[in-house]
């Protein structure tokens, strides 16, 4: 059990520098990157405090540590994965949104030229 809960602790404290080293480099923005930190200092605080883990496996009523931690952790990401999901969804709608915006802005600057044509 020790030996899992050290693989998660290194997970965590790897997902950390991860996201930290995406947001100094701009790759994510700082918004987004705070769902993440979350989530790996809760898997990396779970992961140290036995009691409380302890704690949260009794509440649960799971018989052991390791599944109660992993089981948080996903529960947690797809939590995450969704509301991403929903901002891909929004941006998407936006994009068409501008897409529409954009033609129809050709399509009134092509008029103009033609009628400035056609005055010539």
């Amino acid at each position: 059990m020790d030996r899992l809960l050290n693989v998660t602790t290194g997970l965590s404290v790897i997902l950390l520098v991860m996201v930290l080293i995406s947001v100094r480099r701009a790759h994510i923005r700082v918004e987004y990157s705070v769902s993440w930190l979350l989530a790996a200092a809760a898997m990396l605080i779970l992961s140290r405090a036995h009691s409380l883990l302890n704690a949260v496996r009794n509440l649960i009523g799971l018989p052991d540590s390791p599944l109660t931690l992993f089981l948080l952790a996903g529960g947690v990401f797809l939590i995450m994965f969704f509301r991403f999901s929903i901002i891909i969804s929004h941006l998407r709608d936006d994009n068409i949104a501008l897409a529409q915006r954009v033609a129809i802005l050709e399509y009134h600057l092509q008029n103009l030229r033609s009628h400035e044509n056609q005055e010539a």
